[in-house]
């Protein structure tokens, strides 16, 4: 193994940090913190040997390299081969022949024509939809929702709905309609007693969760928590060139209102009287598309911003669209996470979008 040159596997991709680094692991959806020393040396080593890294360090970092390899090892994140150049670097590239991969609906006392959306969401080739509901709704309307997409050959890979409590929604019920619907991705329970996962009853793609946390309206969008964190390639790639959050996406707000996301305030029209399509050729719908987090102010300084989401809805500086998010609690100058709207320096922008009930509320 000393003479074999240590090659970090493809799909596990180093990130640096102001203070620190992470290794993503893209094919297991996990991600490793690291020192920044252990990723300057998976930089500029990959591809050499142990012994070459040894004798480029002054013999008393020796043990500090070993235990590096140590973990790479234990990790299965590198591996050895006298020919590393027949493993080349994965391409960080990123496209999608849809116009629109995803588009979130919201629905309150407004229902809409899911059928009639359905259509357009077809000319856009998109194939992810998440529906959030602000009022209680039954389980015939998502049977209906889960038999158009099984009824009319949809190309909607996987859908989320997100609903409130209800406590005539029996989740045997809600099993049942996700077992016979391999479509739908996750059911999402907020406003629940407690903070449970169920398993599907079969071995398909779905699950079901409930949530404490409570949901009254749009201004809920937007947090950043470690616990939506995610490693898989296509997330990773996509932050190199493209916002996370709002690249190739449209909304309906509760009201109908055609937008990047229901919780910002441009409107590109009403699908009364609008489609999707013409409201996504407006020349400003695309403006924050190519947002990327090595542009945003602070997260260009943070170790997980390629396996994070990104919010341009909420920021700390409302007049400046690289500022940071708002609901982001996360200091990457000293790798501690806190309350993020307790923070004494966030309340002006919390006041600036009205959020300030529903602050107190959450707390």
């Amino acid at each position: 193994m000393k003479e074999s040159k240590f090659v970090l596997f493809a799909d596990c991709i180093p990130v640096k940090g102001f203070n620190r680094s992470i290794i993503c692991d893209t094919q297991n959806n996990k991600h490793y913190l690291i020192p920044n020393g252990l990723y300057d040396v998976l930089i500029q080593y990959n591809g050499k040997s142990v012994e070459d890294i040894r004798n480029d360090f002054k013999q008393k970092y020796n043990a500090i390299i070993d235990e590096y390899f140590d973990f790479l090892i234990e990790n299965k994140l590198i591996f050895f081969n006298p020919n590393p150049d027949l493993f080349p670097k994965i391409d960080i590239v990123w496209d999608s022949p849809s116009s629109i991969t995803n588009i979130l609906i919201d629905y309150d006392e407004i229902i809409h024509d899911f059928k009639k959306l359905l259509i357009q969401f077809e000319t856009l080739k998109c194939s992810y939809i998440q529906l959030r509901f602000f009022s209680k709704i039954n389980i015939d309307y998502l049977r209906y929702i889960a038999q158009l997409l099984k009824d009319g050959k949809s190309r909607i890979v996987s859908i989320d709905f997100i609903i409130p409590h209800n406590e005539f929604l029996v989740i045997e019920d809600l099993n049942s309609l996700l077992s016979d619907n391999s479509r739908i991705h996750s059911i999402i329970i907020y406003n629940s007693h407690n903070n449970k996962s169920y398993n599907s009853i079969t071995q398909k793609m779905g699950y079901i969760m409930e949530v404490k946390r409570n949901i009254l309206n749009e201004k809920h969008c937007g947090i950043i928590n470690q616990e939506y964190f995610y490693s898989n390639i296509q997330l990773f790639t996509e932050s190199q060139h493209h916002n996370t959050c709002l690249n190739r996406k449209i909304s309906i707000d509760k009201d109908g209102n055609i937008k990047n996301c229901p919780s910002m305030s441009q409107s590109f029209g009403n699908i009364k009287d609008t489609t999707l399509e013409e409201a996504l050729n407006h020349p400003d719908f695309k403006k924050y598309w190519n947002i990327t987090k090595d542009q945003i102010d602070i997260c260009k300084d943070c170790e997980f911003r390629h396996i994070c989401t990104d919010c341009r809805a909420y920021v700390e500086e409302p007049e400046n669209q690289y500022s940071k998010p708002l609901k982001c609690g996360y200091n990457p100058y000293t790798n501690e996470w806190e309350e993020w709207s307790t923070n004494p320096l966030k309340q002006k922008a919390i006041e600036y979008y009205g959020m300030q009930e529903l602050v107190k509320k959450d707390g």
